[in-house]
């Protein structure tokens, strides 16, 4: 087996290089959610990091039982990425900054926080292309170097949180049955949470797009926290991914913090990987951590700036701090990890220009 899987049990491995750092703790919440009942395989991704519980970053296959809790309250949160009109040789970051505007609060046309970004690790992202890494597929997908591509990372905001909490009141952590009353109405509320989640997404990527005056093609529009049935070997699972990406779609695009790469990749599916990848970087601090770590050292301002020489507009003093790009493992580590274990091939890899995360003024 590759040198990049890494074997805890007999239904429980991670991904990881040996440039690729994990938590302890992490990896011993993977191993205790292989045990719970009905738990068929666990698989740990290279982003890996302890969670309330159970892990961020992994996929976990079941038998005849769903785990609500597994994914978590931000159902059907996911990366949507758009190639824009906007030409790079005309590019003026103060310009896009003054033009981004603000969509902190809800479209007027829209209600219930629809086309919002929303707090914690989302955001919205104008990148540039800085290296392309396979010619053949960047043009078969009719991608644009000369133009900034459009990465939005948002959920569904409150509508995920009310449905898991409706479940924890109601059942505590435990699995569900699949074919019981329970687990039906849970599955029902999901995937409408999923459908909103990639709408809201959607409006996020038009009202920025209309602010800065241009026009996108959406390129992909993928989950990473979401409930699947799937087929193994001739069985019927229930597929949990909590900060995973399906491999199974076309195209996904794996971003670092926000002052590294981000990476468009074409999936290689492997279902003794459960059929997934990484979402992201993963935290490396956690964020009650950030600020004692980073406020004697840099200003909100230095923040605001990162050593790529992209922006960030985040006007939540808290999100600077626990958002930074200290606070998370390299991307260039994730994406060797799944190139070893035979994940991904990647077509090209993006440089931040402009993060957006709040304008303030909530």
């Amino acid at each position: 087996m590759d040198n990049s899987i890494q074997i805890l049990s007999e239904k429980a491995l991670y991904i990881a290089s040996k440039n690729t750092w994990v938590e302890g703790l992490a990896i011993q919440q993977l191993q205790t959610t292989a045990e719970l009942p009905n738990m068929v395989k666990v698989v740990g991704m290279p982003d890996l990091h302890p969670g309330k519980g159970y892990p961020i970053g992994a996929a976990y296959l079941s038998r005849e039982t769903i785990y609500p809790a597994l994914i978590g309250s931000d159902i059907g949160c996911g990366m949507g990425f758009w190639q824009t009109d906007i030409n790079i040789a005309k590019l003026s970051i103060d310009k896009l900054t003054r033009q981004i505007g603000n969509i902190d609060q809800p479209d007027v046309r829209h209600k219930y926080n629809l086309g919002t970004i929303g707090g914690g690790n989302h955001f919205a992202e104008l990148q540039k292309v800085s290296k392309i890494c396979h010619a053949q597929l960047f043009e078969h997908y009719q991608l644009n170097a000369k133009k900034l591509f459009l990465l939005v990372h948002s959920g569904s905001r409150g509508l995920g949180h009310a449905i898991l909490q409706n479940q924890l009141s109601r059942f505590g952590y435990q699995g569900l049955a699949d074919e019981s009353s329970a687990a039906l109405e849970y599955l029902a509320k999901h995937d409408n949470a999923v459908a909103f989640a990639m709408l809201n997404r959607q409006v996020i990527a038009e009202r920025l797009m209309n602010n800065l005056n241009t026009h996108g093609r959406e390129m992909l529009n993928v989950c990473h926290n979401f409930l699947q049935k799937v087929t193994l070997d001739h069985k019927n699972y229930w597929l949990h991914r909590k900060g995973a990406s399906s491999a199974m779609d076309d195209l996904v695009i794996v971003p670092g913090s926000r002052g590294d790469y981000s990476y468009l990749v074409k999936p290689i599916p492997n279902e003794d990987l459960l059929l997934s990848l990484a979402h992201g970087a993963g935290r490396k601090w956690r964020r009650a951590d950030c600020k004692g770590k980073l406020d004697h050292r840099y200003s909100i301002a230095e923040l605001k700036r990162t050593k790529l020489g992209s922006r960030v507009i985040c006007e939540d003093s808290s999100l600077i701090f626990e958002e930074a790009p200290q606070a998370y493992k390299s991307i260039d580590s994730v994406i060797e990890s799944m190139q070893q274990a035979n994940l991904v091939t990647v077509i090209a890899q993006l440089t931040p220009i402009l993060n957006y995360k709040t304008q303030g003024g909530h």
